[in-house]
């Protein structure tokens, strides 16, 4: 109904466009003014379409004379495999107005509750935990595939607004209150997604961005205490933030976090902000920026950052898996670069490559692998040269890496279907190239470990 225009300039919080487009009187543009935009409209039209003396007595809506105003948000939320509602609180500073943000606040629908969704391996469980459940958007995706989901917040409205949302849609979600992993001590579970309130900073007083725990000790504590309550073969997939602290590699502190917890574990970093940047970014957020005390907060903010050597924050994703193994891999890396979301199956699809990895070389000769079906070969050269002058091995899903590669690493790639054994492949392109077979083996092994892990090969199990 609002078109592609309208509906971007939404998710940037203006309405103007949309309010442009809905110039008639219908059912569903009433329904939008009011929740999605956010604006008055007449009593006598909500009257015919929901029920008014409920939703005013539950605090979901406000009359004043002949108008009717929302108190919440009530959004259509859609995936390819069906749709929900989801209940939140309103947008604040929608069409740059002025709004402070309540400690309170809860947050609906975003960019980052999106990426966790699809970041999630939807594998059928039997137990989920959806820790900070915040509107309770990731349990409705868990209840596709989870006989049970626990949702847990510290925020009383939040858990309210979590149990709306799941009523809303016939879902069982078990709502607890407390702080992290309190609510469900001495529980395990074979998935637990969370996004938690990660902002690094010395302490804030907002519920669904800020611990009370300074810097990035949240983010350390998800990780650590969710890896402690994994069942066998469980995974924990979580956003985060972490510090770039001065004459320190962060991948070197990251990933102490992650090697305590003896799991299998995957740490990826999308991007690194300045701390100044930061500093504004979420005092834009909570609706500070210009109101009182803005300039205190900025400075304590930032005085902060500097006693503790911060030169930067980055974001990104970490993920573990409880694979009962004394030699765990590890892998923190950083990529910037696009994605092709979901990326369910390609986490999915890392941590069955790890496990396919723990044999020594002669065993790994010994499996029969198979080429991806995201993988292409690009070839760049001179019409009719024997030997193109790039070999590239691009996947054209998952987080899109690429690989130089020579023509025999090439061959051996595009000959893995499944039939033979990798050490048979091997041999049949060094006869075909004309190459010392082992000498080959010896150079294409550790490739055949690293195109495992990134996705091109994929293994029986797999």
């Amino acid at each position: 109904m609002l078109g592609e225009r309208a509906a971007n300039a939404l998710n940037r919080n203006m309405t103007i466009p949309a309010q442009s487009r809905l110039t008639g009187a219908s059912p569903l543009g009433t329904l939008t003014r009011l929740w999605r935009l956010q604006l008055d409209v007449p009593v006598d039209a909500v009257k015919d379409l929901l029920p008014m003396t409920a939703l005013v007595d539950g605090g979901l809506l406000r009359v004043n004379g002949d108008r009717a105003r929302a108190l919440v948000d009530i959004r259509p939320y859609a995936d390819d495999a069906g749709d929900w509602w989801v209940a939140a609180d309103l947008t604040p500073g929608m069409d740059g107005r002025a709004a402070s943000v309540p400690a309170d606040h809860v947050l609906g629908l975003n960019a980052a509750s999106s990426t966790l969704a699809q970041l999630t391996i939807r594998r059928p469980v039997a137990r989920a935990l959806d820790l900070g459940t915040g509107c309770g958007v990731q349990a409705l995706h868990l209840a596709r595939h989870s006989d049970v989901v626990i949702g847990t917040d510290v925020n009383a409205r939040a858990l309210a607004m979590a149990s709306l949302t799941a009523r809303l849609n016939g879902i069982d979600v078990d709502l607890r209150a407390g702080s992290l992993y309190e609510p469900v001590s001495g529980e395990w579970f074979d998935l637990i997604a969370t996004n938690p309130p990660f902002v690094v900073s010395p302490g804030g007083s907002y519920i669904y961005r800020d611990s009370g725990l300074a810097g990035d000790e949240v983010s350390r504590r998800v990780v650590v205490e969710g890896a402690a309550r994994l069942a066998d073969g469980g995974v924990l997939q979580s956003l985060g933030n972490w510090m770039h602290v001065r004459g320190q590699d962060w991948q070197d502190r990251v990933g102490a976090w992650v090697e305590q917890t003896g799991c299998d574990a995957w740490v990826i970093q999308r991007e690194v902000e300045d701390p100044a940047e930061y500093i504004e970014l979420w005092l834009r957020d909570s609706g500070e920026t210009g109101g009182a005390g803005y300039e205190r907060r900025y400075r304590d903010w930032l005085e902060w950052f500097d006693a503790n050597d911060v030169e930067g924050i980055g974001f990104g994703w970490i993920a573990l898996r409880a694979a009962g193994s004394t030699d765990p891999t590890v892998r923190v890396e950083e990529w910037p670069h696009a994605v092709a979301q979901p990326l369910g199956e390609a986490m999915a699809g890392w941590f069955d490559g790890a496990a396919a990895l723990r044999v020594d070389d002669d065993a790994l000769l010994a499996t029969k692998l198979t080429v991806a079906d995201d993988v292409a070969l690009e070839q760049i050269g001179r019409p009719g040269e024997a030997d193109p002058e790039h070999l590239v091995l691009r996947q054209r899903a998952g987080l899109m890496r690429a690989a130089q590669a020579d023509t025999a690493w090439a061959g051996f790639v595009g000959a893995c279907d499944g039939t033979l054994p990798a050490a048979a492949v091997i041999d049949a392109v060094a006869s075909v190239l004309e190459l010392d077979a082992l000498e080959l083996r010896s150079t294409l092994v550790p490739k055949i470990r690293d195109w495992v892990l990134d996705g091109f090969l994929l293994p029986p199990s797999a």
